[in-house]
């Protein structure tokens, strides 16, 4: 190791991978403007290297994770990703990979619209976000730490604008404003842990040290709990979430997938490495108070996010609120400071992500077929924006049908989409063996009224469909003619990138469905 710093570049591939992306594709749009293709070609080549370089600390063994960035004794190092921090990352890179697929450059007189920017604009904000999020996940320091939850937040903004219209415009306005209230409060709390612990880096040492002494232990808590509020607003936990349906309902259904998937993935990493230090130091009874917060946060989030989806009719919207109510349960381990609680919340995260970015790829790929969508993408019923648009979907379009059906299946906890029922027996597991039992039986109770979230949706799938016209599949003839075994179960042709997403998130499930270590297992 060098006296000053030891640099591991493939232990740093998950980061550098994506950002190295973003440069090329802002270079070759000013070499070659008119190659639209080749920024999303150059995306998808950035986030499979990315996803390939994270997989070996996600297999790796928690007692010997990957590390760069290294100082000399005692600042240790930098960078550092476990089990858990790998498969974040995996979860954040295949899920920006499918966004980016689902907003893949259209051809040249087709119906779909492109966002405001041009390719290059939206694959460079797609790539700088997957930055954010891959970094935060595995940051030891302070410094990194804050750069990347905001590297991971800013772009979405911009995502969430790009669309241009107005309800985009106070989508982002929400958005841009909620984060920075979290940004402040995040800065406030950085700089009371370092105040508190004297550490730039998060240590467990450190916080059981300031743990020990009442004054500084009184610094510390109250510095957790500001990070905890910064955080939670980017992870949409109640009461920090009420930008959340009106930035999911303002951008496109692709955007909405990216705040529901890669944003989340982000939040819940960086809440992790606040909360890790706790169950390292050893004292995490020192920290009760912070840890009876996320417990009620947890249950209040869970409880108000499912009451409100019960009531929802645009599936954007009802995506969003459940977006709130999961939040709850990824939570829900973590007013328990342990490592096994933070595998935990890091399996369900990993399980909401795989449902709900399917559930986004059916809602995307019926909006667009809706037969009175606008050129502008303009928002209610005339983007198929309604539960009702889904009437019969299971018999008139199987494929679509039952890989929204799986995913809302899984969301609910129920088979055959065993995924989301294992990941809440292992995010109620913490709870139980902490003998929480209040806190277990509400979040039971939002179990049973999650399912019934979920299946109310479920049941407009299985209705008889539509009178013939209605044209949820057959957007303005384009299905007529010859069509392939593929098309007839789409309902019509689906864009080629499209596809490969459904095909990508679907698989997934499926696979999961089937063999839910698959997911879970990375986590240790």
């Amino acid at each position: 190791m060098s006296t000053v710093a030891s640099l591991d570049w493939p232990v740093l591939g998950p980061v550098l991978a994506p950002a190295a992306g973003a440069v090329v594709v802002l270079v070759a749009d000013a070499v070659a403007p008119r190659v639209a293709r080749l920024h999303a070609v150059v995306g998808v080549l950035a986030l499979l290297v990315g996803a390939a370089l994270a997989l070996p600390a996600a297999l790796g063994s928690t007692d010997v994770p990957r590390r760069s960035l290294c100082l000399p004794a005692p600042d240790g190092c930098l960078y550092e990703a476990g089990p858990v921090v790998g498969a974040l990352q995996v979860g954040a890179l295949l899920a920006a990979l499918v966004v980016l697929l689902l907003v893949w450059p259209p051809r040249s007189g087709t119906r779909d619209q492109p966002l405001r920017g041009g390719p290059a604009v939206l694959v460079a904000l797609l790539l700088a976000a997957t930055v954010g999020a891959t970094g935060v996940a595995a940051a030891h320091d302070l410094g990194s730490w804050l750069v990347c939850l905001e590297l991971a937040t800013l772009p979405a903004i911009a995502l969430v604008a790009l669309r241009a219209t107005p309800d985009a415009g106070r989508g982002a306005l929400a958005l841009l404003t909620t984060s920075l209230v979290s940004f402040a409060l995040v800065v406030l709390g950085a700089a009371l842990w370092l105040l508190s612990t004297g550490a730039a880096v998060f240590s467990g040492p450190a916080v059981a040290t300031a743990l020990a002494d009442p004054q500084r232990r009184a610094v510390l808590l109250l510095g957790l709990l500001l990070l905890l509020a910064g955080v939670g607003f980017k992870l949409s936990l109640v009461p920090f979430h009420v930008w959340t349906p009106q930035a999911y309902a303002g951008g496109t259904e692709p955007v909405a997938a990216f705040l529901a998937a890669t944003s989340k993935v982000a939040a819940l990493a960086a809440l992790l490495v606040v909360l890790r230090p706790l169950a390292g130091s050893g004292h995490g009874s020192g920290a009760a108070p912070v840890l009876v917060v996320v417990g009620i946060v947890a249950a209040v989030s869970m409880t108000v996010g499912n009451l409100v989806a019960l009531v929802q009719d645009d599936p954007v919207r009802l995506l969003a609120w459940s977006t709130v109510a999961q939040a709850g349960w990824v939570a829900l381990p973590l007013s328990v400071a342990t490592t096994q609680a933070d595998q935990a919340s890091g399996a369900y995260l990993l399980a909401y992500v795989v449902a709900t970015l399917v559930a986004f790829v059916v809602v995307h790929l019926v909006a667009r077929s809706a037969p009175t969508a606008t050129p502008d993408g303009g928002d209610g019923p005339s983007r198929g924006r309604t539960l009702a648009a889904y009437t019969g979907l299971l018999r008139e379009r199987p494929l679509l049908g039952g890989a929204l059906g799986l995913a809302l299946l899984s969301l609910a906890g129920l088979p055959p989409g065993v995924l989301g029922l294992v990941a809440k027996v292992v995010a109620l597991r913490p709870v139980v063996g902490d003998g929480q039992w209040v806190l277990a039986l509400v979040a039971v109770a939002n179990a049973v009224l999650g399912i019934a979230v979920y299946l109310r949706w479920f049941a407009v799938l299985l209705r008889d469909p539509a009178p013939v016209g209605r044209g949820a599949g057959d957007p303005e003839g384009a299905g007529d003619g010859d069509e392939g075994p593929v098309e007839e179960l789409l309902g019509g042709p689906v864009p080629r990138p499209a596809l490969a997403a459904l095909i990508l998130s679907g698989g997934v499930l499926v696979a999961a469905s089937v063999l839910p270590q698959l997911v879970l297992g990375l986590l240790g």
